[in-house]
């Protein structure tokens, strides 16, 4: 028998709200301190969602249109830039890590036989760089070479293509490798191919772009300063990342020929996780929904908690559109 805490069980079995905010309400309830989601229905306007707080400290009310930070789901993102640029013939998905970046050879365990697609992919057997000690307790690095540091000259978590570990050191190199192909900065390429494509104007690389304000605040259980300031990339609405979400699902963030090569190598949805901030972008195909939830609390049970009341969302969505 495993213990089950008590919060997520009573989260688990409060009768099901008749509506999206009554549930939102009631995750506020369960100790998150801001709530904010965005649901597109097909042939339904968008409709967004909040409650809790903005900034606890100063109590400033939830706002749906506020900016978050969206952690992994950036990987989204990447896995899009990585597609047109595979299509475009400016990088080969079969091209090694050591043909990239030939100083890591002997730095990263078999850098001869990791594939651009491997990393992508979670495949490469690098390790993860969040998973070394006190990762999330220090500052976080300061540039990519401070980051890949961590991992450098450590062994192999296993062959390449042998296995699957998730590993955020994969996509510090892919962002790398963009770069370096592009010359440029990454997300100017995202800007350009990705975000003036779809209309999407708020969504930005980090904190030195955005007013400060207009970023929801974030918190750590057991720990009372506001995470907002510290510096975890890409940052955006849930209405942005739910249109780009509904995009990618529906294949018009795509040129011809690039779906296909997408389809090969990654997902269609992504949570996040950085410390203070959580989310979940998921596309329901069996309802035509998107869903996009941020939550500004972490730590404890607070993420199975997101995970309880995003699903308990979904049916309530599923139930109406049954109804």
């Amino acid at each position: 028998m495993f213990y089950v805490p008590w919060i997520l069980i009573w989260a688990w079995i409060l009768p099901l709200p008749n509506t999206v905010q009554e549930q939102v309400n009631e995750a506020v309830g369960h100790g998150i301190d801001g709530v904010i989601v965005y649901v597109d229905e097909a042939g339904k306007p968008p409709v967004s969602y909040s409650d809790g707080w903005h900034d606890r400290k100063n109590k400033i009310p939830a706002d749906s249109k506020a900016l978050f930070k969206i952690a992994s789901i950036s990987k989204l993102y990447d896995a899009v830039a990585i597609t047109k640029l595979v299509h475009d013939k400016r990088l080969s998905l079969d091209k090694t890590l050591a043909e990239y970046f030939p100083e890591l050879v002997g730095r990263i365990e078999n850098a001869e036989k990791i594939t651009l697609k491997m990393m992508v992919q979670h495949r490469s057997g690098i390790p993860n760089l969040t998973d070394t000690p006190n990762f999330w307790s220090n500052p976080p690095p300061k540039n990519s070479e401070v980051a890949l540091a961590l991992v450098l000259d450590t062994p192999a978590s296993f062959e390449p293509d042998e296995d699957y570990e998730y590993s955020n050191t994969n996509y510090l190199l892919i962002s790398e490798i963009i770069k370096k192909e592009l010359g440029y900065s990454n997300f100017q390429y995202y800007k350009e191919e990705i975000l003036m494509p779809l209309g999407l104007k708020n969504t930005f690389a980090s904190l030195s772009e955005v007013n400060i304000d207009e970023v929801m605040s974030g918190y750590y259980v057991g720990y009372e300063a506001d995470l907002k300031m510290d510096e975890h990339g890409m940052l955006a609405t849930a209405e942005d990342v739910g249109i780009f979400l509904r995009a990618l699902n529906d294949g018009s963030v795509f040129e011809e020929g690039e779906q296909e090569i997408y389809s090969s190598i990654y997902v269609y949805e992504h949570t996040g996780w950085v410390p203070g901030y959580q989310s979940i972008a998921k596309y329901h195909k069996d309802i035509d929904t998107v869903v996009i939830q941020f939550m500004n609390t972490t730590g404890g049970y607070h993420w199975n908690t997101s995970e309880i009341v995003y699903s308990r969302i979904v049916k309530i969505i599923k139930n109406k559109k049954n109804a």
